[in-house]
């Protein structure tokens, strides 16, 4: 079984999808089939039923999905402890957004247990690049959100998050239990600095051109919105100060929390971190 074919079997695994695992993977379905049907004759047994909406493990299948990880867990710390030996133990990730999810929290505490040898540097980034200068080389790994444009990046999605609008807590509409960006559209929302990746600022804009203040970090979002009214959106679940109020939105495609790297990177280090990603963040 060789390690290749293992992380394509876990890619569907996880996915329970072959278009999915496919995307994930950056390769078409044909040879990710083919793969999984050797596997599987390898193995002398099913690793997954198959319906026409997609997949679910087989006992057997459960079985290697266990040892499958371990496998490629176990050859990812003998490619980190060369990677030592020869001097290049050193990762640098990006940061956009809130340092507190507990995602993070579980993705940190995973990697120094996974890698105590590893010296991570961290990058923390204001909201004009959201891929977190990895174009630039200044980190080798971003966990940041999507939509950004990503060309030459491989991307990873590790979690989607309903989105709000954050409002003062004395706006009349924000007793309310839910809004749609119609109702939003006479007021001022909070622009990004020109040059900002276009799929990243009509995101936060709600998917049209708007009117507004200048900002390039959380807090001055959320300051905009406390001392001019303005319109700010906002992941649900995060921590506002009292002042402010955050009404779901029903309309808003959810906030995809993601791990991406530079296209044809080949350092075990950002492998092992993006794996690691996965697991934490789907607990």
């Amino acid at each position: 079984m060789e390690l290749r074919t293992l992380r394509y079997f876990v890619a569907v695994a996880e996915e329970l999808h072959f278009g999915r695992a496919a995307t994930r993977l950056h390769v078409s379905q044909p040879p990710l089939s083919r793969a999984i049907k050797q596997l599987e004759a390898d193995a002398g047994a099913l690793l997954f039923a198959r319906s026409p909406t997609g997949v679910t493990l087989t006992p057997v299948g459960t079985v290697l999905l266990d040892e499958a990880r371990a496998l490629l867990g176990h050859a990812d710390r003998v490619r980190v402890r060369v990677s030592a030996a020869a001097g290049a133990a050193t990762l640098t990730v990006g940061i956009l957004g809130d340092g507190t999810d507990p995602g993070a929290s579980r993705l940190a505490a995973a990697y120094r247990r996974n890698h105590p040898g590893v010296d991570v540097r961290i990058r923390d980034t204001d909201l004009t690049d959201p891929t977190c200068g990895l174009r630039a080389g200044l980190v080798d790994v971003a966990l940041t959100r999507a939509p950004f444009d990503e060309t030459a990046l491989r991307v990873r999605a590790l979690r989607t998050d309903p989105v709000g609008v954050v409002l003062r807590a004395d706006d009349p509409l924000a007793r309310r239990e839910r809004l749609r960006l119609a109702e939003l559209g006479d007021r001022r929302w909070f622009q990004f600095p020109q040059g900002t990746d276009p799929s990243w600022q009509s995101y936060w804009n709600g998917g049209r051109p708007r009117e507004g203040p200048m900002v390039r970090a959380v807090q001055e979002c959320l300051q905009a919105v406390l001392w001019n009214g303005t319109v700010g959106l906002a992941p649900l679940g995060h921590d506002l100060p009292a002042e402010l109020a955050v009404v779901p939105l029903t309309d808003m495609a959810p906030s995809r929390v993601v791990a991406v790297w530079n296209e044809g990177d080949t350092n075990p280090l950002i492998r092992s971190f993006v794996e690691i990603a996965t697991a934490a963040y789907r607990h």
